[in-house]
């Protein structure tokens, strides 16, 4: 039987310039912006508590972990800055680059917004930057103010490195993985022709001249490993639940790209959770399974016709079409939301097998290929610098730079959301979920805020400072508690309401 209320959120890696000093740092550059956003728009920093974390824990059965103890971490921290915000998401540096992890939800429609949400947080970000470096002020002790910043939604920096755009989908436990892992392989390898955000070049450091329609493809050499950043697999095992270990498993899913296009999010998010849903139900793909899916990844990448077709293990020869139509025949949604991304899935393939520039007003890398067409159609260079510059200028996250703003502008780029829905999504957590009290706790109570993560809060004990008192958040949907249970509530109250309700509320030191 399928979970119910399945739990799923993304985050994504943001690449970072300074177009005025392209020496600096992005570690620098990066830790700047988190720290001016937490500083000015939140007011408070609270660092990550990395304790319950285990990213060399794999889904096969076996743990990696080099070490044991869990480290302390500055939330200011040059290259680890954090802040947990007001809506449940988590704003950070990883190591090189800006993050944001979208608060969990339990809709797919829901997590596009709160992933859109994120777009704006960086897109505020870079004004705080701006803003502080106009007034010669700094937000890091010991640094020189930081130069304005551009902050790009894309994957890939054009010189072999590639950063990482993940979806998480929450799983019961009593499946077996391997079952999962031979499902989504053929649906990973496929689904891109929906979901990628395309690309000007080919190969790891773009070598070869030619456009394809994933950013992340060429970086991956395996079908199942660990790894993210070296080795990448298809299907990653990493094994952290960020909940109940026994009953639930997470889905940590690398391969994807990080769109702009809110319906590319969409189908990526909903059609996805649907696989994992008939995988617990029983549904069989084996039929579906690829001779070589590594080397089918780049294959259908770099055929933006749609031609080329997938060899199968039973020697059957099939476009990815035609795969992911057999994907969707086999699917069951239980949301409204996931019935509407059936139906729009339904009709672009369709309108992907009869025109491929047609769906250019729903998906990222359509939209990227119809301008780069009209380029080499007025006779431009495959390797004219115009052309390359164009993943950046779709990706960028600044409206007025934006060339995926100037298509939403001009009515070229459909959107599923408003300004003010996003507007909403920065300012309120997810009512549905953990989420919600993380946030609620984060913003009423941000002085007392020690640290924080997915599962739990600590605070500063009201009547002892030397200690910490921890709230767990519970693994599943809300807590048997509202915000309006907490309206009024200091924070001693806060937390014997909570503890009344169930939940952990335990002393620390």
């Amino acid at each position: 039987m399928a979970l119910e209320n399945r739990i799923l959120g993304a985050e994504t890696e943001f690449g970072i310039t300074t177009p005025t000093d392209p020496a600096l740092s992005p570690i620098v550059s990066s830790t700047h912006a988190v720290v001016a956003y937490a500083a000015l728009r939140e007011a408070a920093r609270s660092r990550w508590d990395f304790q319950a974390e285990s990213p060399l824990k794999d889904s096969r059965g076996f743990d990696l972990r080099r070490y044991r103890s869990a480290p302390v971490v500055d939330p200011n921290a040059m290259g680890v800055a954090n802040v947990v915000l007001k809506n449940g998401a988590r704003f950070y540096v990883d190591h090189a680059h800006p993050e944001y992890a979208t608060p969990e939800v339990t809709d797919p429609l829901e997590a596009v917004r709160h992933d859109a949400a994120g777009d704006l947080v960086l897109r505020e970000a870079t004004a705080d930057i701006a803003g502080l470096f106009e007034e010669g002020r700094s937000v890091l002790e010991d640094r020189d103010p930081c130069p304005p910043i551009r902050i790009f939604k894309n994957n890939v920096d054009g010189k072999g490195a590639s950063f990482g755009s993940h979806e998480n989908y929450q799983y019961d436990r009593a499946l077996d993985f391997e079952e999962l892992t031979a499902a989504l392989v053929p649906f990973f390898v496929t689904r891109q022709v929906l979901i990628g955000a395309g690309r000007m070049g080919r190969g790891q450091r773009g070598e070869e001249p030619g456009f394809q329609i994933s950013q992340r493809a060429d970086y991956f050499e395996q079908v199942v490993s660990l790894e993210t950043t070296l080795n990448r697999g298809i299907v990653n095992t990493r094994d952290e639940p960020h909940a109940n270990p026994r009953r639930f498993g997470r889905l940590h899913t690398i391969i994807g790209d990080a769109n702009r296009s809110e319906t590319a999010t969409f189908l990526k998010l909903a059609l996805t959770s649907m696989v994992v849903a008939a995988v617990e139900d029983g549904v069989d793909f084996s039929d579906l399974a690829l001779a070589d899916p590594v080397g089918e990844l780049t294959a259908v990448s770099y055929d933006p016709t749609l031609t080329h077709r997938l060899e199968l293990s039973d020697g059957r020869r099939l476009p990815a079409l035609a795969i992911l139509e057999e994907y969707l025949s086999r699917l069951t949604p239980a949301l409204p939301s996931e019935r509407r991304a059936l139906d729009t899935a339904a009709e672009l393939l369709g309108q992907l097998s009869r025109d491929v520039l047609g769906a250019a007003d729903r998906l990222d890398w359509v939209a990227k290929w119809a301008i780069i067409s009209r380029y080499l159609e007025r006779g431009a260079p495959v390797r004219d610098a115009k052309l390359q510059a164009v993943d950046l200028q779709y990706a960028d996250v600044d409206e007025s730079r934006s060339l995926y703003s100037a298509l939403v502008r001009s009515g070229r780029m459909r959107r599923l959301f408003s300004d003010e829905e996003l507007r909403d999504a920065v300012e309120s957590a997810p009512g549905d979920t953990r989420a919600w009290l993380r946030g609620l706790l984060v913003e009423r109570f941000r002085p007392a805020v020690v640290s924080a993560n997915w599962r739990s809060v600590a605070l500063a004990d009201p009547n002892d400072p030397t200690a910490e008192i921890r709230v767990g958040l519970g693994d599943g949907p809300s807590p048997a508690i509202s915000p309006a249970d907490l309206e009024g509530l200091d924070l001693e109250a806060t937390l014997r309401a909570l503890a009344d309700a169930g939940l952990s509320v335990e002393r620390m030191g």
